[in-house]
């Protein structure tokens, strides 16, 4: 196979099982060299009302899942993030923010050919490190973690470019029939929801380069 294999993820920064998803890929990626993958993010809200300054973390949890569940709650997630190395720190998370311009930044990121780093670093800041990432101060700092021109995205996080497009993204992708993140796009053909196995995105890889149909099992 020539080209690249295209896989389009489409993601939320604030979904642990994202960065699961990710890094799983990755492993994947990193064990089959000879395999090229050409990656791109597109935008999920998990939360597309949430107001722009967010919601304290436990009143949004206490909310969604009901307070008898929270001691609990993140118990597989944490022994997932051993397994894969992922450092999450769910007591450092204080506010629950909106994603928007997290998607806003990540879009921007891809222009400046830096979108995998970027999605990295939004992760870990706000799992490993409970940074506020819907704060600006937050996508300016991951933003020259990873070498973007700083003044360019503090303008265009002043305004409001491709916040439309990034709303239109999002209902486009509920309209197509997703309801969850991650959701994998391979080839623009075949679509893998949640965050598969390293082992099983092997296969998937090694299948797609050698020209098979996975429709076909």
């Amino acid at each position: 196979m020539n080209q690249p294999i295209s896989i389009e993820i489409v993601s939320d920064a604030v979904c642990p099982w994202c960065w699961i998803g990710k890094r799983r890929l990755d492993r994947a990626m990193a064990a089959l060299p000879d395999i090229a993958v050409e990656r791109l993010w597109r935008p999920f809200m998990l939360n597309p009302d949430m107001p722009a300054e967010g919601m304290p973390r436990d009143d949004y949890l206490t909310a969604k899942f009901g307070a008898e569940k929270l001691p609990r709650l993140y118990e597989p997630l944490k022994a997932i993030g051993q397994e894969e190395d992922l450092p999450f720190d769910f007591a450092a998370i204080e506010t629950m923010p909106s994603s928007l311009n997290a998607h806003r930044l990540t879009r921007w990121a891809h222009s400046a050919g830096v979108q995998a780093d970027l999605v990295e670093i939004l992760f870990r800041r706000y799992f490993a490190e409970g940074e506020n990432i819907g704060d600006d101060a937050s996508l300016l700092a991951a933003a020259d973690e990873v070498g973007m021109d700083m003044e360019i995205v503090g303008q265009l996080l002043a305004g409001d470019a491709d916040v439309e497009r990034i709303r239109r993204e999002d209902a486009l992708a509920r309209q197509i029939g997703i309801s969850g993140v991650p959701t994998f796009i391979i080839q623009g053909k075949w679509a893998l929801v949640g965050a598969q196995p390293a082992e099983q995105w092997a296969e998937i890889l090694t299948r797609v380069a050698a020209g098979e149909d996975l429709a076909g099992g």
